[in-house]
């Protein structure tokens, strides 16, 4: 997916932001719709798929986390959230209910394109190969490495953006333990032990999905001193 061809969901109840950052947006080469509530975005998400929703957490009504985690049940859409600055109960909050990344207001309109690109670089491209895709078994749950696809059974498993790296991530290296700062690095964030904090809310959020345990994880486990690892059948 190229940038320019994205369309992005702007969901935020203050008009002023909201029409700022619509036209920033639309003049950086994006496909832009703007929600004024959580139930306008409902509504508008009823009919029309996005690449990237760009939401405030807090709005009258339902909130952006309330949002965002009643959004993962259906939804895979990568989401950042827009926090005001210290909140850092919302923005941990947003990244377990699964929101792929988070930015403090106010913000500098290129450090927001800046978030937005380095999400959309991370979602994963299908391919349409005719060779065999190589497949890593976690228990019940088959992931597709070339598709960057996860199954149980014959269901779907939804991956967000942040997940679906990480799942890249990790099956490049299987059996080996990879840092939370080498995690940082190759997600593309800055660097700082809040970044190594969101990636521990990342891995929980995944461990939901992959383990029938996530308090014991028996495929994605933490090696002391090391890091994470992933460990196949």
């Amino acid at each position: 997916m190229s940038d320019v061809d994205a369309h992005l969901l702007i969901v935020d109840d203050d008009e002023r932001i909201r029409d700022l950052l619509k036209k920033f947006l639309m003049r950086s080469g994006f496909l832009v719709t703007a929600a004024r509530d959580a139930a306008h975005a409902r509504r508008v998400l009823s009919g029309l798929d996005f690449d990237l929703i760009v939401m405030d957490v807090m709005m009258p009504g339902e909130d952006g986390v309330s949002l965002t985690r009643a959004l993962r049940e259906t939804h895979d859409t990568p989401i950042l959230l827009l926090t005001a600055r210290g909140e850092t109960e919302h923005r941990i909050a947003g990244l377990e209910a699964g929101a792929d990344d988070y930015l403090a207001k106010p913000f500098e309109p290129k450090e927001l394109l800046l978030r937005i690109n380095a999400i959309l670089r991370r979602m994963p491209e299908t391919t349409a190969q005719d060779t065999a895709a190589k497949i890593l078994h976690l228990g019940p749950i088959r992931y597709d490495i070339e598709r960057g696809e996860m199954w149980q059974g014959e269901e779907p498993v939804r991956l967000t953006a942040t997940e679906s790296q990480l799942m890249k991530i990790f099956s490049a290296q299987p059996g080996e333990p990879i840092s939370r700062s080498k995690l940082v690095e190759d997600l593309g964030r800055d660097k700082g032990q809040a970044q190594e904090r969101a990636v521990d809310v990342q891995i929980t959020r995944l461990r939901r999905k992959i383990e029938q345990d996530p308090k014991q994880p028996r495929y994605l486990q933490t090696v002391r001193g090391a890091g994470y690892m992933l460990a196949p059948d």
